[in-house]
């Protein structure tokens, strides 16, 4: 019977674009024609609303842009800053991103500066790589054409054009998941909503204060784009050239979210996992749905070729799960209908998905020559408890914030914004709509070529349909690991705010209610306007004070100790030098001074990873000669040694790096439930402070202040005492 409604979705979709057009018209002329308007009239008031939705919405990116940007002013004193100062606040894999886009515009030409990243052998000792590839550094490629094609040399420095254009794709993202709720709910208060609830909950729905260049901040306000236009792609009785402009603009933006994070065929995995829930119970059209698939499977061809023949995109589990669907779609398909065969794959259909999916993707891993990375199934094993190990890398990421389970604090700014109670019912009121016109589609009732809002079924609404899986999917994930909220939480506010502002949802809660004291279309359209305009006005009063404040006050960011370290090392060492230390020291000292590093912090590359766990342990109890030993196998010629990790005294004990270490080299004794550290050898970043032998043989103290120690390795050893 789902079939035959399958069959039907079909044959719908097979009307001629230009026919469906013109009967539109024709009907909305009827029923104007009841009401007493006419035609002319209802044209200027759905211009007058597209323009001034339009205008909000824009108005809405370009004051987050704003805000971030002044924000950002504030915290960093960035205006009043000498150029080393300003890039010393770009910390970590961050630092290393800004570098590359640095050494882009100093290069001779931009065809030069590409031909030095993809053959990089001035970043890491006894290395070469291909930054563009590894990095994906790909933003840093369109922001130095940017700069250098607009003539902005002259007018901007090279730093506020970057952080420049990342604001501004923040806007963007504002603007998409305003267009997105705006489309669902069907007013643009549904889109001010969203932005409003956003920002007042930034620091769980952006990564922005603390890492500016990240991928995902390049990346993310593409897929915003995406799931806006998918979210009107999805509709029923959407016009060809509607159709076609979002089909050019999932088409667009998938490919660009795909170039810009190496994680995206992830995301994008989810979403079409989503979708497939859709198109199984005939939700959608099924053309529709299949339309986008053959995006995406351009998109990673595409990217495959443009990405360096990148084979992580040929494993990826997205391409697996697509081939699967396609595939199992033609065999039945092909198949004669009423037939056993045919019946069987229906009832198996989801079964033989599943076993397609694992078998391609095993085939592709054996004979596609890959790098993945085995250290994120490694840390997926461990995570859900099926193994344990020792490993320092394993258990360094296990001990990430981003990386465990999200907080009591995070679900409490949530509920004090109100944005979590509005949201739970939302998700309550649509999953068992959705639910009905599952169970409705089971047994064989059509859906309806039109909802209206008497009928009170939003569930049968399949972009209703797909944000309600989408985000029960994402949310499942962000209760795992709190770096993905970034992800959840925006769509959080986006959902939330549809819901409160649709009449729909607020009809279909009254049809389960059977309310017939008050007319119940009278009142659902009285709290879709009643609901949020409380909502706006009690969030104004708490937190526009709060965010007027921050904006005021000037906050002290300075760190004198980092800025003497990188005017020596640009002073007093050789040109040639390499530098070895913690990885995120490596990555400011790339960036400030240009000189060579052993390591960097980046955590996709098995090779990188060996060598953070190596070097990390100039913080463990090892001998002096064990130590040099490993930094000679780098080429290092210094060694960077920082007070607060030798000195760490973390909120979580057996988290800091050296306890880490300690438990990776087997220094760790266990007595009567406590654990103590011991090994015949002192920290060696303590003992190496004493100036005495054999410490002194190897490594010669040169520069110190307060948080760091330079020692020089040496290349000639002597064993005075």
């Amino acid at each position: 019977k789902m079939s035959s409604g399958a069959a039907d979705l079909r044959q719908r979709k097979k009307q001629n674009c230009t026919e469906s057009d013109k009967m539109a018209p024709e009907e909305r002329n009827k029923e104007n024609s009841k009401l007493g308007r006419s035609p002319k009239y209802m044209l200027i008031q759905r211009f007058a609303k597209l323009f001034f939705g339009c205008l909000a919405a824009v108005t809405s990116g370009a004051m987050y842009a704003v805000y971030l940007s002044t924000y950002h002013e504030q915290k960093f004193w960035f205006s009043s800053r000498q150029e080393l100062e300003r890039e010393i606040t770009f910390q970590g894999d961050s630092a290393i991103y800004y570098s590359f886009y640095k050494e882009l515009l100093k290069a001779p030409s931009f065809e030069r500066g590409v031909y030095e990243l993809t053959h990089n052998n001035k970043t890491v000792s006894l290395k070469t790589i291909n930054a563009v590839q590894q990095m994906t550094l790909y933003p840093e490629l369109i922001a130095s054409v940017l700069y250098q094609a607009s003539g902005s040399e002259e007018v901007i420095e090279p730093v506020y054009f970057y952080i420049g254009i990342v604001f501004g794709l923040q806007g963007i993202y504002v603007t998409a998941l305003f267009v997105t709720s705006w489309v669902m709910s069907g007013t643009w208060l549904a889109g001010m909503l969203t932005v409003a609830w956003f920002i007042i909950n930034r620091t769980d729905t952006t990564r922005i204060d603390y890492s500016i260049p990240s991928r995902e901040n390049w990346a993310l306000p593409y897929f915003a784009c995406q799931v806006a236009a998918l979210t009107g792609y999805l509709k029923k009785n959407l016009n060809c050239s509607a159709e076609k402009f979002c089909y050019l603009l999932v088409s667009a933006s998938t490919y660009t979210f795909m170039m810009m994070w190496e994680y995206s065929h992830y995301l994008l995995f989810v979403q079409a996992v989503s979708l497939f829930v859709v198109d199984h119970f005939a939700l959608a059209q099924t053309e529709k749905v299949h339309e986008v698939y053959k995006i995406y499977l351009f998109s990673l061809f595409l990217g495959y070729l443009l990405q360096f023949e990148n084979s992580a995109l040929l494993v990826s589990p997205l391409l697996s799960f697509v081939a699967a669907l396609m595939l199992s779609k033609c065999l039945q398909m092909n198949m004669k209908t009423g037939t056993f065969m045919s019946r069987l794959v229906k009832i198996m259909y989801v079964y033989l998905v599943l076993t397609i999916t694992v078998t391609l993707n095993f085939l592709l891993k054996v004979f596609v020559p890959h790098k993945e990375n085995e250290h994120l199934l490694k840390f997926i094993e461990v995570k859900l408890g099926l193994n344990s190990t020792k490993n320092f890398t394993m258990n360094w990421l296990l001990c990430q914030e981003s990386l465990q389970a999200p907080s009591q604090d995070f679900f409490l700014r949530l509920t004090q914004s109100s944005l979590l109670p509005f949201y739970i019912l939302v998700l309550i009121i649509c999953f068992f709509s959705v639910t009905q016109v599952i169970v409705r589609r089971i047994c064989g009732e059509p859906l309806k070529e039109t909802v209206k809002l008497e009928d009170g079924r939003i569930g049968e609404r399949p972009e209703i349909v797909y944000h309600v899986i989408h985000t029960i999917l994402l949310g499942c994930l962000a209760m795992c690991l709190e770096g993905m909220k970034y992800l959840w939480t925006p769509y959080v506010c986006m959902l939330a705010a549809f819901g409160v502002c649709s009449p729909e949802l607020w009809m279909t809660l009254f049809k389960w209610l059977r309310l017939k004291a008050v007319h119940p279309i009278l009142l659902a359209l009285i709290l879709s306007m009643a609901v949020p305009t409380i909502i706006g006005f009690s969030l104004w009063k708490e937190f526009f004070p709060r965010i007027m404040t921050e904006l005021s006050e000037l906050q002290e960011f300075y760190d004198p100790d980092t800025v003497e370290l990188m005017i020596w090392i640009k002073q007093q060492a050789p040109v040639a030098a390499v530098f070895a230390g913690s990885p995120q020291l490596m990555g400011v000292i790339k960036l400030c001074t240009g000189w060579m590093v052993s390591s960097l912090p980046l955590y996709n590359d098995d090779d990188l990873l060996k060598r953070n766990e190596n070097i990390y342990q100039i913080y463990s109890k090892r001998s002096a000669e064990d130590i040099y030993k490993i930094l000679t196998s780098y080429k290092a010629n210094f060694l960077v040694i920082e007070d607060s990790i030798c000195n760490e005294v973390g909120p979580v004990r057996g988290c800091r790096v050296k306890d880490l270490l300690d438990i990776a080299n087997g220094h760790v004794v266990c007595e009567e439930g406590d654990s103590y550290a011991y090994s015949k050898y002192g920290r060696f970043c303590h003992e190496i402070k004493m100036n005495y032998s054999p410490y002194v043989n190897y490594f010669t103290r040169v520069y110190w202040n307060r948080s760091y120690f330079v020692y020089r390795i040496n290349t000639v050893i002597s064993f005075q005492s």
